[in-house]
Formats: structure tokens, C-alpha cells, sequence
């Protein structure tokens, strides 16, 4: 993160003005030419409302505690209250276009809490959306469509028109998404094969005994990944979310020892970061359809 406290911005108008870029024409909402900003280098900046861009030529992007370098196009998400900061650089030829969108613009309209449902928005920076040529025209067209609307004059259409194109540029977005988990499968799949190896580390030693189950936050904080990636990647790629696995890696190990030892059920839930043994008896038929008693016995 830059140095100093972040500089929070609540309106779109405060926005242009710390961008250099002239007033919105409507409070909540604006898109405009990526080529145009002028941040101040440097600065980290809390938004209260949402940013969408596709943007070429970006040098160096830091959000949270993790910074990533781009090269070539790319879709980013961020969602209100979260910190980002740039570090400019004049050297290199930016094109593209960030649209900025405040919650009150979807007031009243299916999009209020359909928008809250694309977990992209909690993405990482450093797992942005990296675009084909035809998505990025299928985009760049929705854009268009959106700025052509934005510069024209307002009626009672106005509204209707941006958010049937936003909802379109959102469902694209997904739809790209879920390409780019199965697209980058060496990327996606070492991920899964780091997970695996985490879990397994994680159940075969101290940790589950003094720590209990491991929470998604510090899987996904061990992987260096979003909480919200991984589970889409790992739903994408394997139909489970990251809680699931961790659930799997459980059972697997209630099995082993229900199947080689002569612990208790109790012994075993304990052993398993249980505090009592009626939770772990209740997963595990969740899990198997069987009592763990029942699975014991069908070992003879």
C-alpha cells in the first residue's frame, strides 16, 4: 500500500476531481477515458461506490498488500470501501475506460443485489480478468453503448438503458471468468495442487488439535489468493467450494482413523478439533449418509 492513510473518496464528483478529469455529467454514474486520468502517484484511495475498467498499459497496481504488474488488457473490479493505489507511469501509452457506478444509481432495480452476487467485485488485483481480442471488442461495444447513453440527453429510458447494459456487461464478465479458470489450467490446477498439499500438512499434524478446522481466510491467506477466487476457481474447476474441501479433507480423516484404530468416536472428534462429539457425528453423516459408528462396523 502507498504510504500515508488512505484518501477516502465518496462521490464520483470527488473522484474526477482527484483524477483530473472534468464533472461527471450525473452524480452516479460516469465512464471515462482511462488515458485521461492524471492520478497523483503515489496515492491509495478508499471508493465508496463501485469501478469497473478495462484498461491497456497499466504500470503497476497495489490493493491490499499485494501489488502485480500488467502488460497487456485487462477487466478489473472493485467494489465500495476497498483500498486501491497506483503508481503511474507517464512512460507508457494507457488506453481504455473506468466506469464508476455508485450503489444509489441501482436503486429499486433487480441489479441492487443481482450486483452483489459477482464475487469478481472481491477479487484480488492480481486475479483481474485477462481478456481475448473478441472480449475485449464484445466490452469495449457495451462500453460504447453505455458512454453514447451517458452523453446523451437524459429521459425517462435513461436509467433502464445503462443497467440492461451494465447487467449485459456483467453476465459477460462472469462467462469470461469462468473461461479464465479453465483457460489458465496450469495456473488453476497448481493452485488446487497447493491447497491439497496444505490440507493434508494441516491434518497430519499439531494444527487440527489446537487450532480446530482451518477457516477459508487462512487457506486462501497461505495460497496468497482471495477467499472469494479460490471458491469460484475450485467451484469452476471441481463443483466444491473451499469449505467443502476442507470438509472432504475431514471425512478423509475420520475414515482413516475410524478404519485403523480403536479410538472412540469422541477420541477421534477431539483429535479432529471437535469440541463435542455430536458436531463431528452430525458431519460426518452429512458427508457419508452413515453414523461413524456405522462406518466402523462395516469394516467387520
Amino acid at each position: 500500500m502507498a504510504n500515508g492513510t488512505p484518501v477516502s473518496i465518496r462521490s464520483i464528483t470527488q473522484a474526477h476531481r482527484i483524477l483530473g478529469l472534468p464533472a461527471p455529467k450525473h452524480p452516479l454514474i460516469s465512464i471515462v477515458d482511462y488515458a485521461l486520468v492524471a492520478a497523483p502517484p503515489g496515492v491509495s484511495a478508499v471508493f465508496d461506490f463501485y469501478s469497473i475498467s478495462l484498461k491497456r498499459g497499466v504500470n503497476k497496481l497495489i490493493y491490499g498488500q499485494q501489488e502485480y504488474d500488467f502488460d497487456e488488457g485487462v477487466l478489473f473490479f472493485l467494489a465500495p470501501h476497498q483500498v486501491l493505489s497506483a503508481e503511474d507511469n507517464t512512460d507508457e501509452e494507457r488506453s481504455g475506460w473506468i466506469l464508476f457506478l455508485h450503489p444509489d444509481f441501482l436503486w429499486n432495480t433487480p441489479l441492487a443485489q443481482k450486483i452483489k452476487q459477482y464475487d469478481f467485485f472481491n477479487y484480488s488485483v492480481n486475479e483481474a480478468l485477462f481478456l481475448s481480442a473478441n472480449e475485449e471488442t464484445t466490452l469495449n461495444g457495451i462500453a460504447q453503448n453505455i458512454q453514447q447513453e451517458y452523453n446523451a440527453n437524459v429521459d425517462k429510458f435513461s436509467q433502464d438503458v445503462i443497467i440492461a447494459q451494465l447487467d449485459l456487461l456483467l453476465t459477460y464478465s462472469r462467462r469470461y471468468y469462468e473461461r479464465q479458470f479453465i483457460t489458465r489450467k496450469i495456473s488453476s490446477h497448481t493452485i488446487i495442487t497447493r491447497l491439497e498439499a496444505y490440507l493434508n500438512d494441516y491434518f497430519n499434524h499439531d494444527e487440527l488439535l489446537l487450532k480446530g478446522l482451518p477457516a477459508v481466510q487462512q487457506v486462501a491467506k497461505t495460497l496468497n489468493i482471495s477467499t472469494k477466487y479460490l471458491s469460484s476457481l475450485l467451484k469452476q474447476l471441481t463443483g466444491q467450494t473451499t469449505q467443502q474441501h476442507i470438509q472432504n479433507k475431514l471425512i478423509e480423516k475420520a475414515k482413516e482413523k475410524l478404519s485403523t484404530t480403536d479410538l472412540s468416536v469422541s477420541e477421534i472428534a477431539y483429535q479432529l478439533g471437535f469440541e463435542h462429539s455430536q458436531s463431528f457425528n452430525k458431519l460426518f453423516k452429512i458427508k457419508t449418509s452413515q453414523s461413524p459408528l456405522e462406518f466402523r462396523r462395516s469394516f467387520g
